[in-house]
């Protein structure tokens, strides 16, 4: 990827437009959107199902392209980057948490996360004590031999954060990632996660329709009708949502 600048925030997206092909029909789904994240900061993007959350994920994190725009990560054009240089990207920088934690069942949680670390071409035994590292801190150290049938939702779950942060290099993204646990069992996970993106200083780019955990980050913006609007600020007191979908 081409440098493109320094300093700023961490990504900063503008005029993204995306849309996709339906039989005879053209759906757009983001139409000149723009955001802005700083290194560190927690952002939750609330909205309707179908209203282009995921899709918004995916092109920040480089499994998607958008058909307009530019997004600029790091002082990188993500835009004008190549296969290689985005899977590059993806492997260096990204880490993906989503809400049916797409654990590979063959495998054991510590398996699980090891993978992230070896598709990146790290060694096997440095990936292992990381791995394990993880998921002491994740709590679910003692389950590390277990396979993802015999883990409960919010283990699984867990596990997958551990996978994540394998590879979020500076970037979390969260599709989802509470939203099919119990209300108890998704504000202990979200803690984690909360707790190990302040210690290690992640940007996170959070998707949710959990109004009460999207109050506990640093911004909450709404996707409606292709672009964002702000619904809390930084420092700014949490306004009523009412998501949907």
């Amino acid at each position: 990827m081409s440098e493109i600048g320094g300093g700023g925030p961490l990504l900063a997206a503008r005029g993204l437009s995306r849309s996709f092909v339906s039989g005879s029909r053209t759906i757009q789904v983001l139409g000149s959107l723009d955001l802005e994240v700083g290194r560190g900061e927690m952002v939750a993007i609330c909205g309707q199902s179908g209203v282009g959350k995921s899709t918004l994920l995916h092109i920040l994190g480089a499994l998607d392209r958008a058909d307009a725009g530019s997004y600029v990560f790091s002082g990188r054009d993500v835009m004008a980057a190549d296969a290689v240089a985005r899977a590059r990207f993806r492997m260096k920088e990204v880490g993906f948490v989503f809400q049916f934690h797409n654990l590979l069942p063959e495998f054991t949680a510590l398996e699980n996360v090891m993978l992230a670390g070896l598709i990146g071409r790290a060694g096997v035994s440095g990936t292992a004590s990381r791995a394990s590292a993880l998921l002491a801190d994740l709590g679910v150290a003692q389950r590390a031999d277990h396979l993802p049938s015999r883990l409960s939702g919010g283990e699984q779950q867990r596990v997958a954060i551990a996978r994540a942060l394998m590879t979020a290099g500076s970037l979390l993204l969260a599709d989802e990632p509470t939203g099919n646990l119990d209300p108890d069992t998704a504000g202990r996970v979200f803690d984690l996660m909360r707790r190990i993106q302040r210690e290690r200083g992640l940007a996170v780019v959070m998707a949710t329709h959990n109004a009460h955990l999207a109050a506990q980050c640093d911004r909450v913006l709404l996707l409606r009708e292709g672009a964002l609007c702000v619904l809390r600020g930084a420092g700014e007191e949490m306004a009523p949502v009412h998501p949907t979908g």
